[in-house]
C-alpha cells in the first residue's frame, strides 16, 4: 500500500467526506477518492459506506482508523525532531475526565506555562476515559480507582472518602451521618453502569446482604447534583468532589470506609506525544509542590 492512500484514507474519516479531505490536502476530490479506491481495491476491502454525499466507516474501515491515527502521530514526532522544534509545546490537548474539579488548578497553571497548547476538556465516567484513550479520541484521561491494563501509564491524585449528600431538609436536622442498611430505605441518585462510585458502593451492600436500589439514575455528575438538590433523594460523591453548595449538606457514611482515589492516565504507547509529555512533567511538579 502507499502512504498517499492511507493519508487519503485517513484524512476522509478524520473530516467525514471526500470534499472536505481534499481541501485539507490541497488536493481534487476525484484525487482522494481514487486513492481511497485504489486502496479498497487492492486489499479487497470496503472502508467507507458511501450514501451519496455522506460517508460512514464500516468495521474495516473504523479498525484502520484507530490504526492511522496512530502512525500519523508517529509521523508527526519525526517531523518535530527532524526539524529541531522539541522545545516548542503547541498543538491540542484533549482531556476527559470522571471530573474536572481533580485537574483544574493544574490546567490553569499548565496553560500559563503553555499558553500555544488549545485545551479540550469533557467529561465521562471511568469506563468512557479508557475506552476514548484507546480509541485515540482523547490524549489524557482522568478518572477514580482505575485498574487501567498495561497499556497505561497512570499518576495518582490521592484519594479522599466516598460521602452522600442530600437537599437541605430532606433529611432530620442534625444528621450528619448514615448507615448503608438507613440508605436502604431512602430514595438513592446513582450515576449510570460504569461510576467507579456507584461499584464501591453497590460491592459494600452486596458484602452486608443489602439491596441499594436507585430511585433514579442520572448520566453525570452535575446531574446528579442537580436531581439530588431539587430534594429527589440522596447521592454519592466522593468528598474531594463534594465542592460548596448551599442547597445540599454532606453526609459521612457509618461503619464503613470506602475511598475514591483518582489518577491521570493515558496510553503508554503515547508516552512520546509532545504535548503528553509536557503535560504529565507539568503535572508531576504540580503534585509534588503540592
Amino acid at each position: 500500500m502507499r502512504h498517499s492512500q492511507l493519508k487519503a484514507f485517513h484524512f476522509v474519516a478524520l473530516h467525514g467526506g471526500f470534499s472536505r479531505a481534499a481541501e485539507a490536502l490541497f488536493l481534487t476530490q476525484p484525487a482522494i477518492s481514487e486513492q481511497v479506491r485504489k486502496l479498497e481495491q487492492d486489499h479487497d476491502v470496503l472502508l467507507f459506506h458511501r450514501e451519496r454525499k455522506r460517508v460512514q466507516l464500516t468495521e474495516a474501515g473504523e479498525n484502520l482508523f484507530r490504526l492511522t491515527k496512530h502512525y500519523f502521530e508517529i509521523e508527526q514526532q519525526i517531523g518535530e525532531y527532524m526539524s529541531e522544534t522539541r522545545a516548542a509545546v503547541d498543538g491540542s490537548l484533549r482531556i476527559i475526565a470522571d471530573s474536572a474539579h481533580h485537574v483544574t488548578d493544574i490546567l490553569s497553571a499548565f496553560r500559563k506555562r503553555y499558553p500555544n497548547v488549545v485545551v479540550s476538556l469533557r467529561t465521562g465516567n471511568s469506563d468512557e476515559v479508557l475506552e476514548e484513550l484507546r480509541a485515540f479520541n482523547a490524549e489524557v484521561g482522568v478518572a477514580g480507582s482505575l485498574s487501567p491494563g498495561r497499556d497505561m501509564e497512570t499518576l495518582s491524585l490521592g484519594d479522599t472518602p466516598i460521602v452522600a449528600f442530600a437537599a437541605k431538609g430532606l433529611l432530620p436536622k442534625g444528621k450528619t451521618s448514615i448507615s448503608l442498611s438507613e440508605l436502604a430505605d431512602l430514595p438513592l441518585i446513582f450515576r449510570e453502569t460504569g461510576s467507579k462510585t456507584r461499584q464501591k458502593l453497590e460491592e459494600q451492600a452486596e458484602k452486608q446482604g443489602l439491596d441499594l436500589t436507585p430511585a433514579i439514575e442520572a448520566e453525570g455528575r452535575e446531574t446528579v447534583r442537580e436531581v439530588v438538590a431539587s430534594g429527589a433523594g440522596v447521592g454519592f460523591v466522593s468528598k474531594a468532589e463534594f465542592g460548596h453548595d448551599e442547597r445540599l449538606v454532606e453526609i459521612a457514611l457509618k461503619d464503613i470506609d470506602l475511598r475514591m482515589g483518582e489518577s491521570i492516565v493515558h496510553l503508554a504507547q503515547r508516552s512520546e506525544v509532545k504535548v503528553i509529555r509536557a503535560f504529565m512533567e507539568f503535572a508531576r511538579t504540580h503534585i509534588a509542590a503540592g
